[in-house]
């Protein structure tokens, strides 16, 4: 396991850049995730996964998801991610994706500040486009990031360390906001402020416990933080 050093940064830092996670914090897609995976799970034959357990591995890579839920079988992760991709084609358009509140209307209020962001996400670059749009939010961001455009995954800094070189922001300016416990330590390893949301899929326990330096149950509370 690699370690990477963490950067202590203190809450007098000044908040100008913000990356964010996707599926469950800016955009409510557990629905199609969970019925997408279950789709996928039974076309190849795998043993059955409830909702619970599928939602623990939301922000995790899809090559990587076969080797978190079957540690003791052999399955192909390209195999897996390709099935659940074709899968996810089909039910897209069947089960609604929305934004959780106020997301939209805080990230005006943010970019009017004059807030930069940025999305690092799992999903592939080409969906997030394409998700991003739909729902009316591309426009917020600078730069975004999707699992396929990394050779590491979260909880890996990778990501990070991406965005922030091309977008020329310090680490000690830049906020890591996502509701999995690998959003946390991903912003950890990468020495940023991080900030864990509780309305998605996971709860205010396992986010303290990988780190988050702030909690909150609400998107609007992001200004509150870097006000």
């Amino acid at each position: 396991m690699i370690y990477y050093y963490r950067r202590v940064i203190s809450m007098g830092s000044k908040i100008k850049n913000l990356i964010f996670d996707f599926d469950g914090t800016l955009a409510d897609t557990s629905s199609l995730i969970v019925a997408t995976m279950q789709r996928s799970i039974e076309e190849i034959g795998l043993p059955f996964k409830n909702s619970d357990e599928i939602k623990a591995t939301i922000g995790i890579r899809l090559e990587e998801i076969p080797l978190r839920l079957w540690p003791d079988l052999k399955i192909s992760g390209e195999e897996f991610a390709t099935v659940y991709r074709k899968n996810f084609e089909v039910l897209k358009d069947k089960i609604e994706i929305r934004l959780f509140p106020e997301v939209r209307e805080t990230l005006t209020a943010l970019n009017e500040k004059g807030c930069r962001m940025a999305i690092a996400t799992s999903r592939s670059l080409e969906s997030l486009m394409e998700l991003t749009e739909m729902l009316g939010i591309r426009e917020f961001f600078s730069y975004f990031l999707g699992g396929d455009n990394v050779k590491r995954g979260k909880p890996d800094p990778e990501s990070l360390y991406i965005i922030l070189s091309e977008c020329r922001w310090l680490p000690e300016n830049t906020i890591m906001t996502g509701d999995m416990p690998v959003d946390i330590m991903m912003g950890k390893n990468a020495g940023l402020y991080t900030c864990g949301v509780t309305y998605g899929n996971s709860r205010e326990e396992a986010l303290r416990e990988a780190g988050a330096d702030k909690v909150i149950s609400q998107f609007k509370n992001l200004e509150l933080i870097i006000a």
